[in-house]
């Protein structure tokens, strides 16, 4: 089923950005110059579709740098409750020796009814 979905979602999206593509491959001229825009001194000159999708991808990258750095404090609260979870699980187990010492000797001391 995920996989049927996946073809009826994802061919017209490939297939519409197969026509961008197709319809958009005209040259333009990328300007990094803000003074002058006649005779730029750095420039790029490619085709429109290239930019659009540089553009998409620039923003994803930049996109999910700025959501994993938010994020950190969540991921930080984590690492320390993973910490103190461990940390506790080992004193845990340091209380709970004893015990099972006690409860060894008891099953070793054979009872007798109160009869010395």
């Amino acid at each position: 089923m995920r996989r049927i979905l996946r073809w009826v979602v994802g061919l017209p999206i490939v297939v519409l950005v197969i026509g961008f593509a197709i319809a958009n491959r005209g040259s333009v001229t990328l300007s990094f110059d803000p003074f002058t825009s006649v005779n730029p001194s750095l420039y790029l000159i490619m085709p429109l579709w290239l930019l659009f999708f540089a553009g998409i991808l620039v923003g994803l990258i930049v996109g999910g740098i700025v959501s994993w750095w938010a994020q950190g404090k969540h991921r930080k609260a984590a690492r320390e409750a993973r910490s103190e979870a461990l940390k506790l699980q080992a004193e845990l187990a340091d209380l709970r020796k004893p015990q099972q010492v006690v409860a060894a000797a008891q099953d070793l001391v054979p009872f007798n009814g109160g009869i010395l």
